[in-house]
């Protein structure tokens, strides 16, 4: 395994890798905590909005030519209407927040320091537009789910020692078809929330 780079995208650049960034997507949600059945033609619609939105960025991580990870992010005023639903109902001005929309790696790739490094592009494009505060939102499953692996391990401490804050009164619901469903079910993803001001 070579060692990983890193490069944030914007705009067109993107466009010749949506389908590699599709595919990814739907790897990656497959497995718990997000048990996503994924469609590539509706990933590559949804990823193609990244490309076409102002000051939203891909952060992607590739092995050689091969893209195993990504990172999204952009302007919350520029995304999803239910986040900025969300926010405003708790009385936060979305403008000043920049919208983490996922971090996707590879298994395999994972404990080398990607993550860390998706957090810190993705910040630093924030600083850049000028936002005040990251904020994202990860899918809350059950303690008792019978389908979490006995292996798994959640990502809170990951996401406290990049310095962001657990927020369970603030949370979205995003519908999604899981794995071996016939129909989509309402989630619930409670936000997570960084001052980078601070």
């Amino acid at each position: 395994m070579s060692a990983l780079s890193f490069e944030t995208l914007a705009g067109p650049a993107l466009h010749p890798l949506l389908p590699d960034l599709a595919r990814l997507r739907i790897t990656v949600f497959r497995d718990w905590p997000y048990l996503y059945e994924g469609d590539e033609a509706y990933e590559r619609q949804y990823l193609r909005a990244y490309s076409e939105a102002p000051g939203a960025a891909v952060v992607v991580c590739r092995d050689g030519d091969a893209v195993v990870g990504a990172a999204t992010c952009e302007p919350m005023t520029q995304g999803h209407a239910p986040v900025r639903q969300a926010f405003e109902a708790a009385g936060l001005d979305p403008a000043q927040f920049c919208y983490f929309g996922e971090s996707v790696l590879l298994a395999r790739y994972r404990g080398q320091g990607a993550g860390v490094r998706f957090f810190a592009e993705r910040e630093a494009h924030a600083r850049k537009l000028g936002l005040r505060f990251a904020a994202f939102c990860a899918v809350q499953r059950a303690p008792d789910d019978p389908r979490r692996p006995s292996d798994y391990k959640p990502l809170d401490d990951f996401w406290r020692k990049r310095g962001y804050t657990p927020r369970p009164d603030l949370v979205v619901s995003f519908d999604w078809k899981e794995v071996g469903a016939t129909e989509e079910t309402p989630h619930a993803l409670p936000f997570w929330i960084k001052d980078l001001g601070a």
